[in-house]
């Protein structure tokens, strides 16, 4: 049974090596994440699974001890899944997102619960993110989900995916979603348009949606911003 979650945006700025001079800029953000980790600890969940977005097109699961890194953005920070002690061997290396769930875990120095990262691909179907979280609500009898994923990158001209007058809307009403816990509109979040707007979020927060199908939690929406262009938002669900 899912008793809490936490949304978070996943682009590596979080991270302030990553950032380097225009670390500042994320501040806001990055104190939303720890409060939303906080309200994770506080569920005492069994189990906590790490959902993001991921580079192919179906499921990727990670066990606790994957490996991440971030020398792919020129810095030289490795990160790991919780402990080592999972049956890591041969796993493949986190996608940024997971790497960056990781680095925030790190951060706030995650030992409340086992861990293990589901990467789940933007073309992946809603129903799919839908019954995979029903299975992760399934797995133990208190489930914790960080979820990470970013709204549209098409909120300004220079953003990632230019200027798109329909992202506003979309981001508001998915930040309204997340703050409020409503399984339903996430449920049927345009897929297509969401593919269109860039957003990375989609297929994680409807697998946050298929767990949630039987818990009674309360949202509470954290931070809600558009800084370079793309969504970010914080929300978490207790």
């Amino acid at each position: 049974m899912l008793v809490a979650a936490a949304v978070c945006p996943c682009p590596p700025l979080l991270v302030p090596e990553v950032a380097a001079g225009a670390a500042s800029e994320l501040d806001a953000a990055r104190a939303a994440c720890t409060d939303a980790l906080g309200v994770l600890a506080a569920a005492r969940p069994d189990r906590l699974v790490v959902v993001g977005p991921a580079q192919s097109g179906g499921v990727e699961v990670y066990p606790e001890g994957s490996a991440g890194s971030f020398r792919g953005f020129g810095v030289d920070l490795d990160v790991r899944l919780g402990g080592a002690g999972g049956d890591s061997a041969g796993a493949r290396e986190l996608p940024y997102a997971l790497a960056v769930g990781a680095w925030l875990l790190g951060r706030t120095g995650w030992s409340d619960a086992p861990i293990e990262g589901l990467g789940v691909g933007e073309p992946l179907e809603a129903e799919r993110c839908i019954e995979e979280g029903r299975d992760i609500a399934a797995r133990a009898e208190r489930v914790a989900l960080l979820v990470m994923g970013d709204a549209s990158a098409c909120r300004t001209l220079k953003a990632p995916g230019y200027l798109d007058e329909r992202a506003a809307p979309f981001d508001a009403e998915a930040a309204r979603a997340l703050g409020a816990a409503d399984v339903e509109a996430l449920r049927t979040l345009d897929t297509e348009l969401a593919r269109e707007l860039k957003v990375s979020g989609r297929a994680p927060w409807q697998v946050l949606a298929g767990a949630a199908e039987h818990a009674v939690l309360e949202g509470a929406l954290l931070y809600d911003g558009a800084p370079y262009g793309v969504g970010y938002i914080v929300a978490t669900w207790s």
